[in-house]
């Protein structure tokens, strides 16, 4: 049980890493908070829910074959600390700021905020990517640890990340509060860019094993 809790954190971590990163779905939601407020924010998140269980469905039905094998441990945990190496990089050197995401906030088109959230997804390559590399290493983990329990202990983890960051970035900017500074969001990529690093090295090294 304290193993299922500690992977549900390192999840948590590990989505909210993603969900940092600075994206279409980052700058709908910020655009649509401005017009319709708080409830933005989550509504967009579940719009991205129903993209990524769709993926993670596909994902399952055309690869089930390969769960198990040897090459999987190699593949999965290799291209996934690659790819955890690289992001965690991308995030710590990013330029990108609150205020330009702001100042972009025209530039969406009004879908509503559930197929907002659901296109933003589906149409942001990083999206597929991910879950090709860190989103299925992290699956395949889950269910080394405990079968199918470990898999949901992944996306409780992971979809808390996108609840949480999503509806505080809409909360704070359709309240227009100074709470979420320049140097809070610069602060919050740095450690996650940093963690994130250390957990590709991580999965790096446990492939080889």
């Amino acid at each position: 049980m304290i193993e299922i809790l500690l992977f549900i954190i390192t999840s948590f971590a590990v989505g909210l890493s993603g969900a940092l990163v600075p994206g279409p779905m980052l700058t709908v939601t910020i655009s649509d908070s401005l017009k319709r407020g708080f409830i933005a924010g989550p509504l967009i998140v579940i719009g991205h829910y129903i993209a990524e269980l769709a993926l993670i469905l596909l994902i399952f039905a055309g690869l089930g074959w390969f769960i198990g094998s040897s090459t999987a441990v190699f593949f999965i945990g290799t291209l996934g600390g690659i790819m955890m190496l690289l992001m965690g990089f991308r995030i710590t050197r990013s330029s990108n700021s609150l205020s330009e995401l702001k100042e972009n906030n025209g530039i969406t088109k009004d879908y509503g905020p559930i197929l907002s959230g659901f296109f933003t997804s589906v149409s942001n390559p990083f999206f597929f990517i991910w879950w090709a590399t860190i989103g299925w290493a992290f699956i395949f983990k889950g269910l080394e640890l405990a079968g199918i329990l470990g898999v949901l202990g992944f996306l409780v983890g992971h979809w808390a990340s996108d609840l949480s960051w999503f509806s505080g970035v809409s909360f704070f900017t359709s309240r227009g509060s100074q709470i979420m500074t320049e140097k809070h969001y610069k602060f919050i990529m740095n450690i996650s860019g940093i963690f994130l690093m250390i957990l590709g090295i991580y999965f790096l090294l446990n492939a080889q094993n």
